[in-house]
């Protein structure tokens, strides 16, 4: 969503989540990583969702996977993926590949029956095999109890301070979001850190003015050099050649990058 402007994590393919994953494992040789399945990657049946989790392994370089959700058949899921040797992160709460469902975006645990479901589902995932949950979007004290029943550790995100750990989305943190489409996208529990996207914005536009009225590049950053004695010679063979208009070119900015030294 905040990578490639969709307004919903749905339309990601396998494919495509690869990419990034084989990105990250390029880059972070020390922390354990997770690679989420995206939807449609593992709901048609157990064996789809082996498949899949073995290829985030295999081919994205992930240490574990990420699957959403705790109905009876992502719990099957979880386990089989489990005992194909695979670690299982597991998610409740607001589960986004779930919005058509819950109606979009929405927080869950806020009555008494879907905060019990909240932890019946993070216990029944613990069950399965998960090594870890993460609580998305429900209240603190639902999260608190969730952390307390388990035995595994809680990553909250909008979950409150009561997690084993917690989660943000980088761009949010730093506060890459300048595009309007940010502004649909962006959560309430979002704390930005930084204002990255501004400093990016400015930098850019400062670019686009100095390339615009040719200041940039110099001849500071013109770093590639021929002496003055070759360039003359060069001149002369395209005068030779016929080539007046690009000789007088060559000649010309001869001049000017000496002007400017």
């Amino acid at each position: 969503m905040v990578v490639h402007g969709h307004d919903t994590t749905l339309p990601i393919t396998v494919d495509e989540m690869l990419v990034h994953c084989r990105a990250v494992a390029r880059g972070a040789k020390n922390p354990m990583l997770v690679g989420d399945l995206p939807f449609g990657s593992y709901e048609s049946s157990s064996n789809q969702a082996v498949d899949t989790a073995v290829r985030i392994l295999k081919e994205g370089g992930m240490d574990a996977i990420k699957l959403e959700g705790g109905s009876p058949s992502r719990i099957v899921a979880a386990k089989a993926i489990v005992e194909a040797g695979i670690a299982v992160m597991g998610h409740v709460g607001l589960t986004p590949q779930a919005i058509s469902v819950l109606g979009g975006f929405r927080p869950q645990g806020r009555n008494i029956s879907s905060a019990v479901k909240v932890v019946e589902t993070a216990l029944a995932l613990q069950e399965a095999g998960c090594f870890s949950v993460v609580l998305e979007c429900v209240p603190p004290p639902v999260a608190a109890a969730a952390t307390a029943a388990l035995q595994i550790p809680t990553i909250g995100i909008g979950a409150g301070p009561f997690c084993s750990g917690q989660v943000l989305v980088y761009h949010d943190l730093l506060g890459m979001l300048q595009h309007p489409h940010h502004a649909k996208v962006t959560p309430k529990f979002c704390k930005q850190y930084a204002r990255i996207g501004d400093v990016i914005n400015k930098a850019l536009l400062e670019y686009k003015e100095e390339v615009t009225n040719g200041s940039f590049p110099d001849a500071r950053h013109s770093p590639y050099k021929i002496s003055e004695a070759d360039a003359e010679g060069f001149s002369n063979e395209l005068q030779k050649l016929g080539f007046d208009e690009a000789a007088s070119a060559a000649a010309e900015a001869v001049q000017k990058l000496n002007a400017t030294k």
